[in-house]
């Protein structure tokens, strides 16, 4: 794992200072949220803010474990920058996949750095697709396989509506991922062509099912 990078630190505790801050008050936590009907009214800097509230501290953990674990892997293959650019974009790029689903939904809500943190994990994938990934923390799985069976997943959870979790901010941060990843580092086409193929293939089925009217 080694040492711990400067800016995760500023991130994860961005985080908990931030989330914190909206579990004990509510009128900030409500001000920052994702909201559709807020932003149609101009809140747009929600689509940002929201990435650093969560609802609980389960929650909150959840996603800084994760980040913990694989933002070494993207700052030793695409640089501290690198790795900063793709945690603020894929945050906002998983809230904007986020608005175009739900635009029609006023009262839908959403808080989480889930975005920022899938595109951190779909990074790492992309720069490690060697990687052996704990499913469920037990069960020994190729980086790959998880991220086609993760985003195929998600997409079924987009069009069934699963539980109380924001799919669609979890694909769009995961396609952030992707994209900055392949950008700034070229060489993954080269080292790991397969994989850049294959983990494009959920990212086309959710265009076309998209373009079908089927999600």
């Amino acid at each position: 794992m080694g040492e711990i990078n400067l800016v995760t630190i500023i991130i994860i505790a961005a985080n908990i200072l931030i989330s914190f801050k909206g579990f004990n008050d509510d009128s900030f936590f409500q001000k920052f949220k994702f909201n559709i009907a807020d932003l149609k009214r101009g809140s747009k800097f929600q689509i940002f803010t929201s990435g650093f509230l969560h609802v609980d501290t389960t929650h909150l953990f959840v996603n800084m474990l994760t980040l913990y674990f694989f933002a070494n892997v993207v700052i030793f293959g695409i640089g501290s920058v690198g790795f900063l650019i793709v945690y603020l974009v894929s945050l906002i790029l998983g809230n904007l996949l986020s608005y175009f689903f739900h635009k029609d939904e006023p009262h839908y809500t959403a808080v989480g750095a889930s975005g920022a943190v899938m595109g951190v994990l779909y990074s790492a994938i992309l720069l490690r697709p060697d990687m052996m990934l704990g499913l469920f923390f037990i069960i020994p799985v190729p980086a790959y396989i998880f991220g086609i069976g993760y985003l195929l997943y998600t997409i079924y959870g987009m069009k069934k509506r699963l539980g109380n979790i924001g799919h669609d901010a979890h694909f769009g941060g995961a396609v952030g991922g992707y994209v900055l990843t392949l950008a700034l580092a070229p060489w993954v086409f080269e080292n790991h062509l397969l994989m850049v193929i294959l983990l494009a293939v959920p990212i086309v089925i959710l265009f076309v099912l998209q373009k079908m009217g089927k999600l």
